[in-house]
């Protein structure tokens, strides 16, 4: 079971489907987003928790997940195999997840963040942790999508970590909307994460397949969605509308790898497909497409 959407949590309009942007290559522009920067935020926050229909104070929503995150830590980490776990080692590698969450951190990294929190633990323990938060449902691994288009040694292979919902990381690092409106560097690492969710849920009835590429020269897409029909979409996440022509030409750079490599090939029948749809979603207002044929796409427009 995933978090709801914010089609779900009717935060999103729901103007532009996701299948149709990939199947049909609808008229789109012009569509407007009815989602402020400051709700997105807060949803941001929130997550897409079915309980927090049933608060009476946004207060009271955001908290939520504080009390989720405590939950996990002080009862399901022991209790998922009746082996007792250390919290505040728990809570470390939480925070040091969270911090690296949407990036390519390595596991050294992480290790070596979540160590400097004052915690001492062995690399036996810190995998021991994480393969149990990865069973909790909290953390996810987003695989490396690797075609053929450039060498093995050049392109990402490692998985990618996030988490099943941006509001696990914002509570493990004790964040609230206002802080994440002053550090929008943050605030664009758990962006990304909405949108991995969303993302998800929205291809989950298409038998959708979510991965990430980024190669050693920086060229990257978030998500590489991959359907059961052999479709596949190219996908940047962009909070800021100022970020939005850097994602685009990302997208475009690999397509253009995909049809070289293509034209290389002298058996054709090997030839890779080209996406389907080159898709940048951002936080803005206005859907639309440019004219090299890649849709810009505000996350409160999209549904499934």
């Amino acid at each position: 079971m995933l978090p709801m959407s914010l089609y779900e949590s009717r935060e999103s309009n729901g103007a532009i489907s996701l299948k149709s942007l990939i199947e049909d290559h609808p008229d789109i522009d012009g569509i407007k987003s009815d989602l402020t920067v400051e709700h997105l935020f807060f949803a941001m926050c929130r997550g897409g928790w079915p309980n927090f229909w049933q608060f009476p104070s946004d207060k009271q929503a955001l908290a939520t997940c504080y009390d989720y995150i405590n939950e996990v830590c002080d009862y399901d980490i022991s209790r998922i195999d009746e082996r007792h776990r250390n919290p505040l080692w728990a809570r470390a590698i939480l925070k040091a997840l969270a911090r690296n969450a949407s990036t390519l951190a390595k596991d050294n990294t992480i290790f070596a963040d979540a160590s400097s929190q004052g915690e001492s633990f062995s690399r036996t323990t810190f995998y021991s942790y994480l393969n149990i938060l990865q069973r909790l449902f909290l953390v996810t691994d987003i695989p490396a999508w690797s075609p053929e288009i450039r060498s093995k040694t050049t392109i990402r292979s490692a998985p990618k970590r996030e988490f099943a919902d941006p509001s696990l990381a914002v509570a493990a690092m004790n964040l609230t909307p206002e802080i994440l409106m002053g550090d929008l560097n943050t605030a664009g690492f758990l962006f990304e994460n909405l949108c991995l969710r969303d993302i998800a849920v929205y291809s989950s009835p298409l038998g959708g397949i979510l991965g990430y590429y980024h190669d050693r020269y920086g060229l990257e897409a978030d998500a590489v969605l991959r359907l059961a029909n052999g479709n596949y979409a190219l996908i940047e996440c962009k909070l800021g509308s100022t970020k939005v022509q850097e994602g685009i030409a990302h997208l475009n750079k690999i397509e253009t790898l995909v049809r070289n490599k293509n034209e290389e090939l002298e058996k054709k029948e090997l030839a890779l497909r080209l996406p389907s749809a080159k898709i940048v979603l951002y936080g803005g207002k206005t859907a639309y497409r440019a004219k090299d044929g890649v849709y810009v796409i505000p996350i409160g427009c999209l549904k499934d």
